[in-house]
Protein backbone atom coordinates (compact mmCIF):
# COMPACT_ATOMS: atom_id res chain seq x y z
CA UNK A 1 0.00 0.00 0.00
CA UNK A 2 1.27 3.69 -0.74
CA UNK A 3 1.79 5.87 2.04
CA UNK A 4 -0.92 8.81 0.71
CA UNK A 5 1.26 12.19 -0.53
CA UNK A 6 -0.50 15.54 0.94
CA UNK A 7 -2.11 17.16 -1.35
CA UNK A 8 0.71 20.07 -1.60
CA UNK A 9 3.37 16.84 -3.06
CA UNK A 10 1.23 16.02 -5.25
CA UNK A 11 0.34 19.54 -6.84
CA UNK A 12 4.24 20.69 -7.04
CA UNK A 13 4.65 17.47 -8.93
CA UNK A 14 1.82 18.27 -11.55
CA UNK A 15 2.82 22.03 -11.90
CA UNK A 16 6.39 20.96 -12.05
CA UNK A 17 5.60 17.97 -15.13
CA UNK A 18 4.09 21.54 -16.48
CA UNK A 19 6.83 23.55 -16.65
CA UNK A 20 9.38 20.34 -17.71
CA UNK A 21 6.88 19.84 -20.62
CA UNK A 22 7.39 23.64 -22.58
CA UNK A 23 10.91 22.91 -21.24
CA UNK A 24 11.78 19.82 -23.85
CA UNK A 25 9.00 20.78 -25.96
CA UNK A 26 11.39 20.42 -28.74
CA UNK A 27 13.30 17.48 -27.21
CA UNK A 28 9.87 15.58 -27.30
CA UNK A 29 8.81 16.45 -30.45
CA UNK A 30 11.92 15.09 -32.44
CA UNK A 31 11.82 12.29 -30.11
CA UNK A 32 8.06 11.43 -31.25
CA UNK A 33 9.66 11.72 -34.93
CA UNK A 34 11.14 9.09 -34.74
CA UNK A 35 9.07 6.86 -33.25
CA UNK A 36 6.87 8.16 -36.28
CA UNK A 37 9.50 7.06 -38.30
CA UNK A 38 9.69 4.22 -37.31
CA UNK A 39 6.41 3.55 -37.59
CA UNK A 40 5.42 1.41 -40.62
CA UNK A 41 2.00 0.80 -40.26
CA UNK A 42 -0.87 1.71 -42.73
CA UNK A 43 -3.28 2.45 -40.28
CA UNK A 44 -4.24 6.30 -40.22
CA UNK A 45 -6.08 6.51 -37.18
CA UNK A 46 -3.15 5.21 -35.11
CA UNK A 47 -0.84 7.23 -37.22
CA UNK A 48 -2.91 10.46 -36.09
CA UNK A 49 -3.11 9.13 -32.13
CA UNK A 50 1.04 8.81 -32.59
CA UNK A 51 1.64 12.05 -33.51
CA UNK A 52 2.95 14.75 -30.66
CA UNK A 53 3.10 18.41 -32.12
CA UNK A 54 2.79 21.86 -30.10
CA UNK A 55 -1.42 21.96 -30.24
CA UNK A 56 -0.76 18.37 -28.39
CA UNK A 57 1.71 19.54 -25.87
CA UNK A 58 -0.05 22.59 -25.03
CA UNK A 59 -2.80 20.08 -24.10
CA UNK A 60 -0.40 18.34 -21.77
CA UNK A 61 0.49 21.51 -20.20
CA UNK A 62 -2.96 22.16 -19.58
CA UNK A 63 -3.67 19.00 -18.32
CA UNK A 64 -1.10 19.41 -15.78
CA UNK A 65 -2.46 22.74 -15.03
CA UNK A 66 -5.90 21.99 -14.63
CA UNK A 67 -5.09 18.67 -12.29
CA UNK A 68 -3.17 20.97 -9.95
CA UNK A 69 -6.06 23.60 -9.17
CA UNK A 70 -8.41 20.85 -8.53
CA UNK A 71 -10.28 19.65 -5.41
CA UNK A 72 -8.13 17.19 -3.67
CA UNK A 73 -10.62 13.91 -5.13
CA UNK A 74 -9.20 11.57 -1.85
CA UNK A 75 -10.90 12.07 1.65
CA UNK A 76 -13.99 13.54 0.56
CA UNK A 77 -17.10 12.96 2.81
CA UNK A 78 -19.73 11.30 0.62
CA UNK A 79 -22.35 9.70 3.23
CA UNK A 80 -22.52 10.47 7.36
CA UNK A 81 -24.46 9.12 10.09
CA UNK A 82 -24.80 9.30 14.05
CA UNK A 83 -25.48 6.13 15.36
CA UNK A 84 -28.57 6.06 18.18
CA UNK A 85 -25.75 4.48 20.39
CA UNK A 86 -23.74 7.97 19.50
CA UNK A 87 -21.10 6.15 16.84
CA UNK A 88 -20.03 8.43 14.37
CA UNK A 89 -19.90 7.12 11.03
CA UNK A 90 -18.56 8.33 7.61
CA UNK A 91 -17.98 6.87 4.22
CA UNK A 92 -15.11 8.69 2.36
CA UNK A 93 -13.34 8.97 -0.92
CA UNK A 94 -10.02 6.60 -1.18
CA UNK A 95 -7.46 5.99 -3.66
CA UNK A 96 -7.49 2.50 -5.03
CA UNK A 97 -3.66 2.02 -4.48
CA UNK A 98 -1.86 1.16 -7.73
CA UNK A 99 -3.42 1.43 -11.60
CA UNK A 100 -2.27 -0.25 -14.74
CA UNK A 101 -3.01 1.50 -17.71
CA UNK A 102 -3.01 -0.42 -21.40
CA UNK A 103 -2.57 1.79 -24.37
CA UNK A 104 -1.98 1.96 -27.93
CA UNK A 105 -0.01 4.89 -29.74
CA UNK A 106 -0.80 7.85 -27.56
CA UNK A 107 1.76 9.48 -25.70
CA UNK A 108 -0.91 12.22 -24.43
CA UNK A 109 -2.09 9.89 -22.09
CA UNK A 110 1.25 8.96 -20.38
CA UNK A 111 0.73 12.38 -19.25
CA UNK A 112 -3.11 12.90 -18.72
CA UNK A 113 -3.55 9.65 -16.98
CA UNK A 114 -0.67 9.99 -15.50
CA UNK A 115 -1.39 13.09 -13.78
CA UNK A 116 -5.42 11.65 -13.35
CA UNK A 117 -3.88 8.81 -11.34
CA UNK A 118 -1.41 10.67 -9.30
CA UNK A 119 -3.48 13.64 -8.38
CA UNK A 120 -5.81 11.25 -6.98
CA UNK A 121 -3.34 9.52 -4.64
CA UNK A 122 -2.58 6.27 -6.79
CA UNK A 123 0.91 4.58 -8.35
CA UNK A 124 0.54 4.42 -11.38
CA UNK A 125 1.84 1.66 -13.97
CA UNK A 126 2.13 3.07 -17.90
CA UNK A 127 1.75 -0.25 -20.43
CA UNK A 128 2.26 1.39 -23.62
CA UNK A 129 2.23 0.48 -27.46
CA UNK A 130 5.98 -0.34 -28.72
CA UNK A 131 5.22 2.27 -31.94
CA UNK A 132 5.43 5.36 -28.98
CA UNK A 133 7.93 3.37 -27.24
CA UNK A 134 10.53 6.37 -27.10
CA UNK A 135 8.06 9.34 -26.98
CA UNK A 136 6.68 7.65 -23.71
CA UNK A 137 10.15 6.76 -22.49
CA UNK A 138 10.88 10.48 -22.80
CA UNK A 139 7.77 11.32 -20.81
CA UNK A 140 8.36 8.90 -17.95
CA UNK A 141 11.69 10.28 -17.81
CA UNK A 142 9.98 14.31 -17.23
CA UNK A 143 7.94 12.33 -14.56
CA UNK A 144 10.52 10.99 -12.69
CA UNK A 145 12.13 14.41 -12.79
CA UNK A 146 8.76 16.38 -11.62
CA UNK A 147 8.90 13.92 -8.64
CA UNK A 148 12.39 13.99 -7.71
CA UNK A 149 12.81 17.68 -8.00
CA UNK A 150 9.84 17.46 -4.88
CA UNK A 151 11.71 14.62 -3.12
CA UNK A 152 9.21 12.63 -3.89
CA UNK A 153 9.78 8.93 -5.02
CA UNK A 154 10.14 8.17 -8.24
CA UNK A 155 8.19 4.35 -8.40
CA UNK A 156 5.07 6.28 -8.50
CA UNK A 157 4.97 6.43 -12.10
CA UNK A 158 6.59 3.28 -13.80
CA UNK A 159 7.03 2.56 -17.44
CA UNK A 160 6.40 -1.45 -18.26
CA UNK A 161 8.29 -2.27 -21.28
CA UNK A 162 6.51 -5.10 -22.09
CA UNK A 163 5.73 -7.10 -25.32
CA UNK A 164 2.50 -9.09 -24.91
CA UNK A 165 3.99 -11.75 -24.01
CA UNK A 166 5.44 -10.33 -20.76
CA UNK A 167 2.09 -8.18 -20.55
CA UNK A 168 -0.22 -11.27 -20.56
CA UNK A 169 2.11 -12.96 -17.79
CA UNK A 170 2.20 -9.74 -15.54
CA UNK A 171 -1.56 -9.52 -15.79
CA UNK A 172 -2.12 -13.23 -14.64
CA UNK A 173 0.24 -13.31 -12.28
CA UNK A 174 1.60 -9.41 -11.17
CA UNK A 175 4.77 -9.50 -9.65
CA UNK A 176 3.49 -6.28 -7.16
CA UNK A 177 -0.29 -5.21 -6.24
CA UNK A 178 -2.61 -3.84 -8.67
CA UNK A 179 -5.51 -2.71 -7.74
CA UNK A 180 -7.78 -1.35 -10.91
CA UNK A 181 -6.64 -1.34 -14.81
CA UNK A 182 -7.83 0.28 -17.37
CA UNK A 183 -7.00 -1.23 -21.44
CA UNK A 184 -7.52 1.66 -23.83
CA UNK A 185 -7.78 1.30 -27.16
CA UNK A 186 -8.92 -1.56 -29.80
CA UNK A 187 -11.62 -4.36 -29.03
CA UNK A 188 -9.01 -6.95 -29.29
CA UNK A 189 -6.88 -4.89 -26.57
CA UNK A 190 -9.87 -4.76 -24.18
CA UNK A 191 -10.28 -8.57 -24.71
CA UNK A 192 -6.61 -9.60 -23.86
CA UNK A 193 -6.93 -7.49 -20.94
CA UNK A 194 -10.58 -8.85 -19.77
CA UNK A 195 -9.14 -12.46 -20.33
CA UNK A 196 -5.50 -12.34 -18.65
CA UNK A 197 -6.79 -10.03 -15.29
CA UNK A 198 -6.34 -11.46 -12.02
CA UNK A 199 -8.14 -7.85 -10.82
CA UNK A 200 -10.79 -5.72 -11.48
CA UNK A 201 -10.77 -3.76 -15.38
CA UNK A 202 -12.75 -0.87 -16.26
CA UNK A 203 -13.24 -1.11 -19.61
CA UNK A 204 -12.78 1.84 -22.44
CA UNK A 205 -14.66 0.63 -24.60
CA UNK A 206 -15.44 1.10 -28.56
CA UNK A 207 -17.33 3.78 -29.78
CA UNK A 208 -19.64 2.81 -32.94
CA UNK A 209 -21.84 5.82 -32.40
CA UNK A 210 -25.31 6.43 -33.93
CA UNK A 211 -27.41 9.66 -34.83
CA UNK A 212 -31.04 9.71 -35.33
CA UNK A 213 -32.69 12.51 -37.69
CA UNK A 214 -36.31 12.48 -36.43
CA UNK A 215 -39.07 13.66 -38.51
CA UNK A 216 -39.41 17.12 -36.50
CA UNK A 217 -35.47 17.84 -37.19
CA UNK A 218 -33.61 21.02 -38.10
CA UNK A 219 -31.96 19.57 -41.25
CA UNK A 220 -29.36 22.28 -41.33
CA UNK A 221 -28.38 21.07 -37.86
CA UNK A 222 -28.72 17.17 -38.62
CA UNK A 223 -26.17 18.05 -41.68
CA UNK A 224 -23.52 20.11 -39.46
CA UNK A 225 -23.73 17.55 -36.26
CA UNK A 226 -23.09 14.43 -38.86
CA UNK A 227 -19.93 16.08 -40.87
CA UNK A 228 -18.64 16.98 -37.50
CA UNK A 229 -19.53 13.91 -35.56
CA UNK A 230 -17.92 11.93 -38.52
CA UNK A 231 -14.85 14.14 -40.72
CA UNK A 232 -13.22 16.57 -37.80
CA UNK A 233 -11.39 13.64 -36.27
CA UNK A 234 -11.69 9.73 -37.32
CA UNK A 235 -9.53 8.19 -35.25
CA UNK A 236 -11.63 8.67 -31.80
CA UNK A 237 -14.04 6.91 -29.78
CA UNK A 238 -16.38 9.38 -30.12
CA UNK A 239 -16.65 10.13 -33.51
CA UNK A 240 -19.74 9.20 -35.36
CA UNK A 241 -20.25 5.90 -37.66
CA UNK A 242 -24.25 5.47 -38.01
CA UNK A 243 -26.78 7.61 -39.35
CA UNK A 244 -30.46 6.17 -39.05
CA UNK A 245 -33.09 8.61 -41.03
CA UNK A 246 -37.00 8.61 -40.03
CA UNK A 247 -38.92 7.73 -43.17
CA UNK A 248 -41.69 10.14 -42.07
CA UNK A 249 -39.47 13.26 -42.34
CA UNK A 250 -41.02 15.08 -45.26
CA UNK A 251 -39.21 14.33 -48.29
CA UNK A 252 -36.35 12.88 -47.06
CA UNK A 253 -34.68 11.18 -50.11
CA UNK A 254 -34.00 14.85 -51.44
CA UNK A 255 -32.64 15.73 -47.86
CA UNK A 256 -30.49 12.11 -48.61
CA UNK A 257 -29.44 13.45 -51.61
CA UNK A 258 -27.94 16.28 -50.37
CA UNK A 259 -26.04 14.33 -46.99
CA UNK A 260 -24.45 11.82 -49.57
CA UNK A 261 -23.29 15.00 -51.64
CA UNK A 262 -21.79 16.31 -48.79
CA UNK A 263 -20.29 13.36 -46.67
CA UNK A 264 -18.60 13.59 -50.69
CA UNK A 265 -16.69 16.60 -50.49
CA UNK A 266 -14.85 15.27 -47.28
CA UNK A 267 -13.91 11.63 -49.23
CA UNK A 268 -16.02 9.60 -46.83
CA UNK A 269 -16.93 6.26 -48.22
CA UNK A 270 -21.06 6.14 -47.77
CA UNK A 271 -22.88 2.54 -47.91
CA UNK A 272 -26.69 2.27 -46.82
CA UNK A 273 -28.86 -0.08 -46.10
CA UNK A 274 -31.51 -1.50 -49.00
CA UNK A 275 -33.88 1.84 -48.75
CA UNK A 276 -31.64 4.60 -48.61
CA UNK A 277 -29.04 2.90 -51.24
CA UNK A 278 -31.94 2.51 -53.58
CA UNK A 279 -32.78 6.36 -52.95
CA UNK A 280 -29.47 7.59 -53.57
CA UNK A 281 -27.46 5.30 -55.46
CA UNK A 282 -24.74 4.56 -53.20
CA UNK A 283 -23.35 1.18 -52.26
CA UNK A 284 -25.66 -1.34 -50.06
CA UNK A 285 -24.48 -2.74 -47.11
CA UNK A 286 -23.93 -6.78 -47.84
CA UNK A 287 -25.14 -7.55 -44.48
CA UNK A 288 -26.38 -6.61 -41.18
CA UNK A 289 -23.13 -7.31 -39.30
CA UNK A 290 -21.50 -3.94 -40.80
CA UNK A 291 -23.92 -2.54 -37.80
CA UNK A 292 -21.78 -3.59 -35.31
CA UNK A 293 -18.81 -2.00 -36.34
CA UNK A 294 -16.27 1.03 -35.20
CA UNK A 295 -14.90 2.05 -38.16
CA UNK A 296 -12.01 4.74 -37.43
CA UNK A 297 -11.89 6.19 -40.67
CA UNK A 298 -13.63 7.62 -43.59
CA UNK A 299 -16.53 5.85 -43.98
CA UNK A 300 -20.00 5.81 -42.63
CA UNK A 301 -23.54 3.75 -42.75
CA UNK A 302 -26.74 5.13 -43.28
CA UNK A 303 -30.23 3.61 -43.00
CA UNK A 304 -33.79 4.36 -43.16
CA UNK A 305 -36.34 3.65 -39.78
CA UNK A 306 -40.14 3.93 -39.57
CA UNK A 307 -40.74 5.18 -36.36
CA UNK A 308 -38.86 6.57 -33.11
CA UNK A 309 -39.42 2.90 -31.44
CA UNK A 310 -37.67 1.14 -34.48
CA UNK A 311 -34.43 3.73 -34.58
CA UNK A 312 -34.18 3.16 -30.30
CA UNK A 313 -34.33 -0.86 -30.92
CA UNK A 314 -31.57 -0.41 -33.38
CA UNK A 315 -29.31 1.58 -32.11
CA UNK A 316 -29.66 -0.66 -28.73
CA UNK A 317 -28.94 -3.50 -30.64
CA UNK A 318 -26.30 -2.69 -32.57
CA UNK A 319 -24.20 0.33 -30.80
CA UNK A 320 -21.01 0.22 -28.64
CA UNK A 321 -22.72 1.59 -25.79
CA UNK A 322 -20.89 5.06 -25.94
CA UNK A 323 -22.98 8.03 -27.39
CA UNK A 324 -25.86 8.49 -29.42
CA UNK A 325 -27.94 11.77 -30.48
CA UNK A 326 -31.47 12.21 -31.61
CA UNK A 327 -31.70 15.68 -34.12
CA UNK A 328 -35.32 16.57 -32.96
CA UNK A 329 -37.15 19.79 -32.11
CA UNK A 330 -39.13 17.81 -30.27
CA UNK A 331 -38.20 17.82 -26.52
CA UNK A 332 -40.51 15.66 -25.13
CA UNK A 333 -39.61 12.66 -27.89
CA UNK A 334 -35.96 14.04 -27.38
CA UNK A 335 -36.40 13.14 -23.83
CA UNK A 336 -37.99 9.22 -24.40
CA UNK A 337 -35.01 8.56 -27.00
CA UNK A 338 -32.67 9.68 -24.77
CA UNK A 339 -33.92 7.96 -21.47
CA UNK A 340 -34.07 4.60 -23.72
CA UNK A 341 -30.94 4.62 -25.73
CA UNK A 342 -28.54 2.22 -23.98
CA UNK A 343 -25.54 4.51 -24.20
CA UNK A 344 -23.17 6.01 -21.56
CA UNK A 345 -23.73 9.42 -23.17
CA UNK A 346 -27.10 10.64 -24.98
CA UNK A 347 -27.32 13.87 -26.46
CA UNK A 348 -30.38 16.06 -28.64
CA UNK A 349 -29.14 18.30 -31.95
CA UNK A 350 -25.26 17.84 -30.87
CA UNK A 351 -22.23 16.24 -32.05
CA UNK A 352 -21.52 13.14 -30.53
CA UNK A 353 -17.61 14.66 -30.29
CA UNK A 354 -18.52 15.85 -27.17
CA UNK A 355 -18.31 13.01 -25.30
CA UNK A 356 -14.97 13.77 -23.38
CA UNK A 357 -13.66 14.44 -20.06
CA UNK A 358 -11.97 18.04 -20.99
CA UNK A 359 -15.51 19.09 -22.73
CA UNK A 360 -17.51 17.47 -19.87
CA UNK A 361 -15.79 19.83 -17.19
CA UNK A 362 -14.09 17.09 -15.95
CA UNK A 363 -10.87 18.22 -16.85
CA UNK A 364 -9.36 15.87 -18.32
CA UNK A 365 -9.83 11.78 -18.45
CA UNK A 366 -8.26 8.67 -17.77
CA UNK A 367 -10.83 7.03 -20.20
CA UNK A 368 -14.16 6.63 -21.23
CA UNK A 369 -15.85 3.74 -20.01
CA UNK A 370 -18.76 1.90 -21.56
CA UNK A 371 -18.73 -0.29 -18.41
CA UNK A 372 -21.74 0.50 -15.98
CA UNK A 373 -20.19 -0.79 -13.10
CA UNK A 374 -17.61 2.08 -11.32
CA UNK A 375 -18.26 5.09 -13.47
CA UNK A 376 -19.87 5.25 -17.00
CA UNK A 377 -19.27 7.69 -19.80
CA UNK A 378 -15.73 9.63 -18.93
CA UNK A 379 -13.92 9.15 -16.12
CA UNK A 380 -12.13 11.94 -14.45
CA UNK A 381 -10.51 12.77 -11.33
CA UNK A 382 -13.72 12.71 -8.89
CA UNK A 383 -13.68 9.05 -10.54
CA UNK A 384 -10.59 7.74 -9.96
CA UNK A 385 -11.60 6.63 -6.06
CA UNK A 386 -13.04 4.07 -3.66
CA UNK A 387 -13.99 4.54 -0.80
CA UNK A 388 -13.65 3.60 3.06
CA UNK A 389 -16.01 3.73 6.14
CA UNK A 390 -14.28 5.87 8.94
CA UNK A 391 -16.38 4.94 12.22
CA UNK A 392 -15.65 6.78 15.64
CA UNK A 393 -16.49 5.44 18.71
CA UNK A 394 -16.16 5.92 22.59
CA UNK A 395 -16.07 2.16 23.57
CA UNK A 396 -19.29 0.88 22.05
CA UNK A 397 -19.96 -3.02 21.57
CA UNK A 398 -22.89 -4.53 19.90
Amino acid sequence: MNTLLPIEKRNAVLSRMAVLLEQEREALKAINQQDLTNYNGDDLAMEKRLLVDDSKIDGMILSMQQLASQEDPVGVVRFDFVHDNGLKIYNKTAAFGTILIIYESRPDVTVEAGGIAFKSGNKILLKGGKESLLSNQKIVSLWHQALADNEVATSWVEYLNYNRDETQAFLENPTQRVDLIVPRGGENLIAFTKKHATCPVIVSGRGNNFLYINKEADLQKALDIIINGKTTNIGVCNALDKVLIDANLPNWEVFAKQLVSELQKYKVTILGDDTFAKATKVPAIENDAIWYEEFLNYKIVIGVVNSNEEAIAKINKYCGGHSATIITENDALAQEFMENVDCAAVYQNASTRFTDGGQFGLGGELAISTDKLHQRGPIGLQHLVTNKWYIYGEGQIR
